[in-house]
């Protein structure tokens, strides 16, 4: 067993992995070679992390999540119990891909709701969420709320989590932790 994370007995990491320190992987989980996942991440129970996939520090995923190939979260994403990532747009059994796969990037701080579903080549912005059992078929904005089949903005949210209201302006403040926030009209960002 590796002596920087750690692996349950139940689980098979097959070497060589990239794995960072205090990184926790669960039962039943399966690492393929070439995998990357940072530091302190935890890894649940019945995983499978795909050898090109990589996984930024700080990560949280839940039960029965797979990252396959081409599947890149940076820091600090959430991927709620049985969240889906795709990585081929028309799969044909009789036609494989052999690897030419479309990426998918959760970028930091998102997080994706339990059942969500995030199609192959879609952009997760920073701090996004994606409510649980949508189905994400385009890029979604920095802080976004995205809910229903397909996924729709319904909103806007804080890094801390809080609801964002720009009801009376282009500006706002996080009403949970007071951080401050602007609405370009193209995109909601931290105000500076």
């Amino acid at each position: 067993m590796p002596s920087k994370y750690y692996l349950h007995k139940t689980s098979f990491a097959d070497l060589p992995v990239n794995v960072g320190k205090g990184t926790k992987i669960w039962h039943f989980c399966h690492i393929c070679r070439g995998a990357t996942i940072g530091q302190d991440c935890g890894i649940g129970q019945n995983c499978y992390i795909s050898g090109r996939a990589v996984i930024g520090n700080g990560c949280r995923l839940q039960n029965n999540v797979s990252i396959y190939d081409l599947v890149t979260l940076e820091d600090r994403v959430f991927c709620g119990p049985s969240v889906v990532f795709t990585n081929d747009l028309n799969p044909r059994a009789a036609y494989p891909k052999r690897g030419k796969w479309i990426p998918t990037l959760v970028k930091k701080g998102a997080s994706l709701g339990a059942n969500s579903t995030i199609l192959c080549g879609i952009v997760i912005g920073s701090h996004a969420m994606v409510a649980a059992g949508a189905v994400v078929t385009r890029d979604v904005p920095d802080y976004a709320v995205m809910a229903g089949v397909p996924a729709r903005q319904m909103g806007w949210m804080c890094e801390c989590g809080g609801s964002l209201d720009f009801k009376n302006g282009k500006r706002t403040a996080c009403p949970d932790c007071g951080r401050k926030y602007v609405n370009s009209g193209k995109k909601v960002g931290p105000q500076k």
